[in-house]
């Protein structure tokens, strides 16, 4: 295929693309690069932009989401038209899940292509566009390069705003490769980047803190948007003006931390949690929109008044009707801790001891519950990897049982919990966790991170050892081999009495990564935790790989299930 290629050393439509990222605050980009976008990537040459290379475009979106989570900022991800493009799909459907803000900057066919004129150019597609509007918050199609700055400072904020998301431009490959002599050098610049917050509407502020100010028995439900909006102190706040317990979802885990007397803790598919949050007589769900895993499968149902604040306005009030303010936590938090002291209320001795025994009592019930199931291995694994590591040790769970054993037992210690159970997809874990240690590397940081994957997951990210090992990227991998996929092994067999296509061939996991010239190790059940935490002590990529098959803890909220009563859900 014929190209246009500019003069050596010319400024071109890619350079004012990577020029604009940086007047936007991005110091990487994560990617890979293709026919289409060849313009963009040799503008990488004359950029001073860290990069991080990708061999799979799926997993360079994960790569992106890491980056986002660890620096908190909108992480660039840079892409080619067609099959490049659609392969981080996946990605971009977790991203969108979770709230997490990816700038997807895809090449395009050239202009005289665009809109299903059908030439024939390689990738062409009638609306690339289109498959990505059921994902990605902001869609736009760059059509000359005088729209380039403006078309990614406008997805950028978008990207930002609450609640947070992947977006996505296209760039045509003419304008990539085109001469920008008639484009203002944008080096040096900076460009407004920060969305205003999402404040809510005084008068629902007022509202609910009038029913607040009356509860008898409050509690709070946290989400992830609580973790994202940075108002772990306005929740500890007011929870401790209410004397109300704080339930966390697993994406809310660090919202409150596990030691304050106030933290019931996140064991949400427990029903005694479900019943729990349902005996409130006012109960404020925050930075959730109480989705299938919140609300332990649909079987949740308040009895009392319910307060929600969301950052999604399509969340709100969608699966629980109540009092709705639609903001930005944070702000609507602190506005409703003032609200609420206004009214008269105060935390009160004896208010906070009914709340602390009530705490005490659900934890007491749930953990004999769990540890009267015979999983004492499990158990031990979960519990014995987090004494083992570090406190502020970033972790990246892949969809794995030893995961979904961690979304209940694992105690984040300030640590946003990463996992990839917002969309659900396979293989988040390892290139979200070199996203991460990419972006600690930018920002100056130091230590490592650890990806958990089973081999399933494993399987998707495996070429990701390239990268790691290019890169030189401080994660430790451990992966639970099993043979299989787990949790879906353990699905089929309790619904149907076995499995079907369940079951995987097991490479040797130490030689692959030993093959990239990465040092790998078996370990055992008992030394697992150890041999994880010599990997992460040593620094740079390493692999432990646990042959073990590990049992998901027995679900207690099926005896709702159809059951008919007020509190049960539809079957």
């Amino acid at each position: 295929m014929t190209t246009q290629t500019p003069d050596t050393g010319q400024r071109i439509g890619g350079d004012v693309v990577l020029e604009t990222l940086i007047a936007l605050g991005a110091r990487g980009v994560v990617g890979l690069p293709g026919q289409h976008a060849l313009g963009l990537f040799d503008a990488l040459r004359r950029s001073d932009l860290a990069y991080l290379s990708a061999r799979v475009e799926n997993n360079a979106g994960f790569m992106a989401d890491g980056l986002a989570r660890v620096t908190g900022a909108v992480a660039p991800l840079l892409l080619s038209t067609g099959p490049g493009a659609l392969t981080s799909l996946a990605a971009l459907q977790e991203a969108a899940a979770s709230s997490i803000p990816v700038l997807a900057i895809s090449a395009q066919i050239p202009v005289a292509g665009l809109g299903g004129g059908r030439h024939g150019y390689l990738h062409e597609l009638p609306q690339q566009s289109d498959s990505f509007r059921g994902v990605v918050k902001h869609v736009v199609t760059v059509r000359t390069m005088s729209q380039i700055p403006t078309a990614l400072a406008e997805a950028w904020r978008i990207a930002a705003a609450a609640p947070q998301g992947p977006v996505l431009v296209e760039v045509p490959q003419d304008i990539l490769l085109a001469s920008a002599h008639d484009v203002p050098d944008l080096s040096g610049a900076a460009l407004p980047q920060t969305p205003a917050l999402l404040s809510p509407i005084a008068e629902a502020i007022g509202h609910a803190a009038e029913v607040l100010a009356r509860a008898e028995r409050p509690v709070i439900f946290a989400g992830g948007g609580v973790v994202r909006a940075g108002a772990q102190a306005e929740l500890a706040a007011l929870a401790e003006r209410l004397d109300a317990p704080v339930i966390t979802t697993f994406s809310g885990k660090t919202a409150m931390p596990w030691e304050h007397e106030l933290s019931g803790q996140g064991w949400i598919e427990d029903i005694a949690t479900t019943e729990f949050l349902e005996s409130a007589d006012v109960l404020v769900i925050v930075g959730s929109g109480v989705g299938e895993l919140s609300s332990n499968y649909h079987t949740f149902r308040p009895r009392g008044r319910v307060i929600q604040i969301e950052a999604d306005l399509g969340k709100l009030g969608s699966n629980h009707p109540g009092i709705g303010i639609h903001a930005d936590a944070k702000l609507a938090l602190g506005d409703l801790d003032c609200a609420v002291a206004g009214a008269g209320r105060a935390s009160s001795p004896e208010r906070r001891a009914s709340a602390t025994a009530r705490i005490a009592s659900l934890l007491e019930t749930v953990l004999a519950r769990v540890e009267g199931q015979g999983r004492d291995a499990e158990l031990a694994l979960v519990r014995g990897l987090r004494d083992a590591l570090p406190d502020d040790t970033q972790v990246y769970w892949d969809m794995t049982i030893l995961a979904y054993w961690a979304w209940s037992a694992w105690d984040g210690r300030g640590s946003e919990f990463a996992s990839a159970q917002g969309a659900g997809g396979l293989g988040y874990g390892y290139p979200a966790a070199l996203g991460a240690a990419f972006g600690r590397r930018i920002a100056g940081e130091s230590g490592s991170v650890l990806a958990v994957s089973g081999d399933g997951g494993a399987l998707y990210g495996i070429a990701e050892l390239a990268v790691a090992a290019q890169h030189e990227l401080p994660v430790v991998w451990l992966i639970v081999d099993d043979g299989g996929y787990g949790v879906l092994r353990e699905y089929m067999e309790g619904a149907f009495g076995a499995a079907t296509a369940t079951e995987l061939t097991r490479p040797n996991y130490v030689a692959l990564a030993e093959a990239f010239g990465i040092a790998a190790e078996h370990t055992t059940l008992d030394e697992a935790p150890a041999a994880v935490a010599r990997a992460l002590a040593a620094g740079g990529p390493r692999v432990v790989v646990l042959p073990a098959v590990l049992e998901l803890f027995a679900p207690t909220h099926l005896d709702r299930l159809g059951s008919g009563d007020e509190n049960g859900a539809a079957a």
